[in-house]
């Protein structure tokens, strides 16, 4: 799902309020996975139907990302940490949690980054890959004058791990569409991720979503909201089939 590969929350705030940084608005730098902003957020993901079982699934997720500086260059270093709390076939617990480092670098039309990802086997029994992984992060966001427009991508290449269970060799592809309206609302693409299955030389996440997002005040600090909802036409397995997203982020601006 949005954490790979193992898990495969007001006062409204007048856009003339909203702080900016370099040429972003805050409400833009919270969609932005560049900006050199840090965040705390809290995700549900909650998938009513399966493919090919009965049931349901909810995944909940935390993130957090830290900005920082290295040799003069703007770092963005990210965790994920998933969990499943419900499944119908009693699974749950702590999933593998994801860590990557961006260095990122501005420039007129907008900007992009370069580092690295790591997959850390943190994950209960029957939730983890048992596998650590690592690989090329990447990816751009471009600001037109309507809102954000990008791509990103991640790539997990197994370099340990349990030699009894499969490898994890992966490579996810997130488009990034945001359309910024008044009073800190946007629309576009949920965090929908593409996932590429090296192993199996298939795609094994072909996900379609919309995200609806408001940026408000909670007891004064900044918290953007979103909900979304995907439809994910990989119907081969027992993935997810529609997934309702609900993320609380909390945002720390400079």
């Amino acid at each position: 799902m949005r954490c790979v590969p193992s898990i495969v929350l007001m006062a409204v705030i007048p856009a003339s309020a909203i702080a900016q940084q370099g040429n972003q608005t805050l409400a833009s730098q919270a969609s932005d996975p560049t900006a050199s902003l840090m965040s705390f957020q809290l995700q549900n993901f909650y998938s009513p139907s399966l493919h090919n079982a009965n049931g349901a699934l909810n995944v909940t997720q935390f993130r957090a990302a830290i900005p920082f500086q290295l040799g003069g260059i703007s770092n963005i270093a990210r965790l994920t940490l998933p969990s499943v709390t419900y499944n119908s076939n009693g699974d749950t617990g702590i999933g593998d949690a994801t860590l990557f480092n961006l260095a990122a670098f501005d420039r007129s039309w907008g900007r992009y980054g370069i580092g690295v990802v790591a997959l850390l086997p943190t994950g209960a029994d029957g939730l983890s890959a048992e596998k650590w992984g690592l690989g090329p992060a990447l990816g751009f966001v471009a600001r037109p004058g309507w809102g954000l427009a990008g791509l990103f991508n991640q790539n997990i290449l197994t370099v340990a791990g349990d030699n009894t269970r499969p490898d994890v060799n992966i490579s996810t592809l997130q488009p990034i569409v945001s359309y910024t309206l008044d009073q800190g609302w946007s629309v576009g693409t949920s965090d929908m991720t593409v996932i590429y299955d090296w192993d199996r030389s298939e795609f094994t996440s072909l996900p379609i979503g919309l995200k609806v997002s408001k940026l408000s005040k909670l007891g004064g600090v900044p918290v953007q909201w979103q909900l979304s909802y995907e439809r994910n036409f990989y119907d081969t397995g027992t993935g997810p089939q529609d997934t309702i997203g609900l993320t609380a982020k909390l945002l720390v601006p400079k």
